[in-house]
């Protein structure tokens, strides 16, 4: 996942930890050799046409506002298709109220007409301010939610781990996010909630509670859950 930066100072570029508090408590509950937090590609403003969400300052976030009602504007003028210029409107009065074209309420058929102009401000967006700065690891969880992932969990062994995919994703999906094998050759996931886990006080116990279950590679990865991926290798 890659985050851009947009007139934040004080932010060092590169690798930084998503140290979410479940996975501490994870690693009190189940022994492993190391615990890893997931990681996230911190980069500058120039990478912000290829990232996942935007972290702006206030005035970062008005001049990306203000370049893509300049777009929206330019493009107006040179009357586009009665399609397309009706979803312009709506994205230029979005942008004239100081609002970001991923809250102007497009539908899926819009967004695809404008899809080509790759607005800044349609991509997740999360301001942050002096004290989120301050403390920017622990503000990435929020900044990791608001740009559409979840977490989900490996425990037990060499490592407890927590990996990043994106909300709605199946187990399938999720398991290519450790590795493309997993995803190919995936038979089943071996699931427990991190509620139930944690209720139960750790993996072994929940089991013994039952608490396990079975799921197919449609199942929706839940946030935090504990997957234990079986594949064909």
């Amino acid at each position: 996942m890659k985050i851009a930066l947009v007139n934040v100072s004080g932010v060092p570029l590169g690798k930084h930890k998503v140290k979410d508090p479940r996975l501490d408590q994870a690693d009190k509950l189940v022994k492993a050799d190391k615990k890893t937090h997931a990681l996230v590609d911190v980069v500058g403003e120039e990478e912000a046409q290829t990232a996942d969400a935007i972290v702006a300052s206030p005035e970062g976030r008005f001049d990306l506002i203000v370049k893509d009602l300049e777009f929206a504007e330019t493009r107006l003028a040179r009357n586009p298709p009665a399609a397309e210029a009706a979803v312009l409107d709506k994205v230029k009065a979005c942008l004239e109220g100081e609002g970001v074209v991923a809250e102007a309420g497009l539908t899926p058929e819009e967004l695809q007409l404008v899809e080509a102009h790759a607005f800044i401000t349609a991509k997740p967006m999360v301001v942050a301010e002096a004290a989120d700065v301050s403390a920017f690891d622990d503000f990435l969880i929020r900044v990791v939610s608001a740009a559409g992932y979840i977490s989900f969990l490996t425990v037990g062994g060499m490592e407890n781990r927590a990996w990043l995919t994106r909300k709605g994703a199946t187990a399938q999906e999720a398991g290519g996010a450790i590795h493309t094998d997993i995803q190919k050759g995936f038979i089943r996931a071996e699931i427990i909630s991190y509620d139930d886990f944690a209720a139960a006080g750790g993996e072994t116990q929940a089991k013994h509670a039952n608490k396990m279950r079975v799921e197919t590679k449609t199942y929706v990865i839940q946030d935090h859950d504990l997957v234990n991926f079986r594949f064909k290798k």
